[in-house]
């Protein structure tokens, strides 16, 4: 009898349902790709590059730049991607990041020591050229950052909380990378200093915002 009444019942709720197609980590992957080459050339049409920019890639300290931020931005959207899988976790990823940003500062560290020596330390953090900076990578992160947010939403995380500061690393990482081709400063220690701190708020905010929005 109770199998009898069940069943029209079951059949109601799920007559309604629509079926779901499934995540496809790749496809997810080149949608990130695709953004970041249109948010590349859009602001680079209308940014412009840097003016030095022949003069900048003849050193050193600017393929440093924009290689750590790559691998950063890489490290954190693999985490991110696979953390929106419920049977995954996104702490080794996180782990990973954290070892590659370290390995990112002790190179900066030895070209910082074989080109500026005993520079004045106030003149070369420069404060208020940072904080444009810091700007500027916050901004040019939250296409990132919406574009993950949406996916993270549409999977089903069993850690909010890491996989929203996946989420914001890899979206600051990736602002940052979009900014080098307008930042003038190539200096390993304004660098470490700055772009962490840009990338220190967008991760906070995506920590604290995200989970809210995602959950399920």
């Amino acid at each position: 009898m109770a199998s009898e009444l069940r069943d029209p019942l079951i059949d109601r709720l799920a007559a309604d349902l629509q079926p779901v197609r499934p995540r496809l980590p790749w496809r997810d992957a080149a949608l990130l790709l695709t953004l970041i080459v249109v948010e590349v050339a859009v602001y680079i049409w209308i940014r412009g590059m840097r003016p030095d920019m022949p003069l900048a890639m003849g050193r050193m300290a600017f393929w440093w730049k924009a290689a750590s931020l790559c691998v950063l931005a890489a490290i954190g959207a693999a985490t991110a991607l696979a953390a929106f899988d419920p049977t995954r976790s996104p702490r080794r990823g996180l782990r990973g990041f954290a070892i590659a940003a370290a390995v990112a500062i002790a190179i900066g560290w030895g070209i910082d020591a074989a080109s500026h020596g005993s520079a004045e330390l106030i003149a070369r953090l420069d404060w208020r050229e940072g904080l444009r900076c810091v700007f500027a990578v916050v901004v040019l992160s939250l296409p990132a950052l919406l574009a993950l947010g949406i996916l993270m939403r549409r999977g089903a995380p069993t850690d909010p909380g890491g996989t929203a500061a996946a989420v914001g690393l890899t979206a600051a990482a990736w602002g940052g990378a979009v900014f080098v081709v307008a930042c003038p400063h190539d200096d390993p220690l304004y660098v470490a200093l700055w772009f962490s701190v840009a990338i220190a708020i967008v991760a906070w905010a995506a920590r604290l915002i995200l989970p809210r929005l995602t959950r399920w």
